[in-house]
C-alpha cells in the first residue's frame, strides 16, 4: 500500500491522482484508493486540511496529486454585495463551512439553510462542484489569501494576528480616571 505523509509544493512528475471530498480531505488519517484502484493511505500532521491541486509524497519518491470531487453543493448568489454579506453573516453565525468566490458564497446542501438564504432574498442553485471552505482565522492552516489565476483562492497563516491576551470592554465597565 502507497503511504503518502508529507505535502510538497512541487514535483517533476506526478505518479497519480486522488479524488476527494471536502469531508475526506480534513482527516488527517485516512485510508482509500486512487483512480487506479490501488489502496493508499495518508497520514499528514494533525489539522491538516488537503486543497485542490495539493501535491503529497510518500518515503518512496511518489507524489500524488489531490483533486476536490465534484459534491453537492448550493451556489448563493443575490442581488447585491450587502445581501451576499448578509447570507455570509448568517451562515457563520451557525458555524457553516462556507466557501468565499468572486460574488457568490457556496455551501454543502442543507434544505434548512437553503430556506433561510432564500428568506433573505438569495438565489441558491443546486450544483455539483468543487467545496473548498475558508478554512477560519484560528485554524493552523491559515486564512490570508492568494489567487492563482485557477478561479480559487487559498487560504495560509492567520487572518489577523490573534493577541495572546486581549482586554475586553464592555457596557458594564467603569472608568475609574474620573
Amino acid at each position: 500500500m502507497l503511504t503518502l505523509n508529507t505535502k510538497v509544493d512541487q514535483a517533476e512528475t506526478i505518479y497519480a491522482q486522488l479524488v476527494l471530498p471536502y469531508e475526506m480531505r480534513e482527516n488527517s488519517r485516512l485510508r482509500t484508493s486512487l483512480t487506479s484502484g490501488e489502496e493508499v493511505a495518508i497520514f499528514t500532521a494533525r489539522g491538516t486540511v488537503l486543497r485542490h491541486n495539493d501535491l503529497l509524497k510518500s518515503d518512496d519518491g511518489h507524489v500524488v496529486q489531490i483533486i476536490a470531487a465534484k459534491e453537492p453543493t448550493y451556489k448563493v448568489t443575490c442581488h447585491s454585495p450587502h445581501d451576499l454579506l448578509r447570507c455570509a453573516f448568517h451562515l457563520g453565525n451557525r458555524h457553516t463551512q462556507t466557501q468565499v468566490g468572486e460574488g457568490f458564497l457556496r455551501i454543502h446542501q442543507d434544505a434548512v439553510l437553503k430556506q433561510m438564504l432564500e428568506g433573505l432574498g438569495a438565489t441558491v442553485i443546486e450544483e455539483e462542484a468543487q467545496f473548498e471552505p475558508e478554512s477560519g482565522a484560528y485554524s493552523g492552516g491559515g486564512g490570508h489569501h492568494h489567487h492563482h489565476g485557477d478561479g480559487h483562492y487559498h487560504a495560509h497563516g492567520p487572518l489577523a494576528p490573534i493577541p495572546a491576551r486581549q482586554r475586553i470592554h464592555r457596557p458594564s465597565d467603569i472608568d475609574t480616571k474620573e
